[in-house]
């Protein structure tokens, strides 16, 4: 494979908005309908850090992938993300008003509409990645999302989440890291691995990157609830202590959560060491992840 392989490693943030940009024209350019539906599903991807998308499209750089293909595989993994926050926020499930500062699918339209956007963009994920551009690694991909995402992946994850909130004990540290390498995790390894996949190649190391860096990132996330601004994190915070949900920071401490946050970080960029300084991008998102502020 080619194209991709001849861009060099950017420093993460403009690597980071020259993904935002181009996942954001091929999603304008395919999900260009004008009916309530497509609007709704436009606005549940837009705005967001669209880290799982610029996984994929770094992954497929170190690789040598085609661009084309690098970038249906970034948008069905963003479609996946947005139709999970979704369905995530709405009533019956952590019913919230916002998301990424604006309001969510279900308030700005109503419930029936977040529903089904979320559909639409679980089903059109998948459309994504049956591209002929994909070629022979279309199936493995389509097979490791639909794994990623379901059952024993992401939606596994929210059920245990869900769970959680009415058990008769507050979670262990261990269930707690379960719960999480299925939430968040799974959707992490696949975007981190796909270029790899998508290249024929081994993604052993991509996957120990994206272990670490999935775990990091959900530990960032409970370190925010407890001192994020809700402005800069775009959502409600401070909700888990309020609703007495076991998290890594109320079980480790916070500042041993911060200290095993960074040690993950350090732990994702050392599995990169055989790629040399092609993923020092990569390593610089770990960086990102532990310690941004939304």
């Amino acid at each position: 494979m080619n194209a991709a392989a001849d861009i060099q490693a950017r420093p993460f943030a403009q690597a980071l908005k020259q993904a935002q940009a181009a996942i954001t024209a091929n999603m304008e350019a395919q999900l260009a309908g004008g009916d309530e539906l497509h609007a709704a599903m436009r606005y549940a991807i837009t705005g967001g850090k669209m880290l799982r998308g610029f996984l994929v499209l770094e992954s497929a750089r170190l690789h040598g992938v085609p661009q084309a293909a690098a970038l249906q595989a970034a948008l069905a993994i963003e479609c996946i993300h947005a139709y999970s926050l979704v369905h995530d926020d709405l009533p019956c499930m952590d019913d919230d008003d916002l998301r990424r500062g604006q309001p969510t699918v279900h308030r700005k339209w109503n419930e029936a509409m977040a529903v089904l956007a979320g559909d639409s963009l679980q089903c059109f994920a998948f459309e994504l990645l049956a591209d002929p551009a994909l070629g022979s690694q279309a199936l493995p991909l389509i097979r490791g999302l639909a794994l990623a995402s379901g059952k024993d992946g992401m939606v596994s994850g929210q059920m245990l989440d869900i769970a959680a909130e009415t058990a008769e004990a507050p979670l262990t540290l261990d269930q707690i890291t379960l719960l999480q390498s299925r939430k968040t995790g799974c959707l992490i390894e696949w975007s981190a691995t796909a270029g790899a996949v998508l290249a024929g190649d081994d993604p052993a190391r991509l996957r120990q990157y994206a272990t670490a860096l999935g775990l990091a990132f959900q530990i960032a996330d409970d370190i925010l609830d407890v001192e994020g601004d809700a402005d800069k994190v775009g959502k409600a915070v401070r909700k888990d202590a309020e609703a007495g949900k076991a998290t890594f920071v109320s079980l480790l401490g916070l500042e041993a959560a911060k200290s095993r946050a960074k040690a993950l970080c350090e732990e994702a960029c050392a599995a990169l060491a055989p790629y040399g300084a092609e993923a020092e991008t990569l390593k610089e998102a770990a960086r990102f992840v532990i310690s941004r502020d939304s």
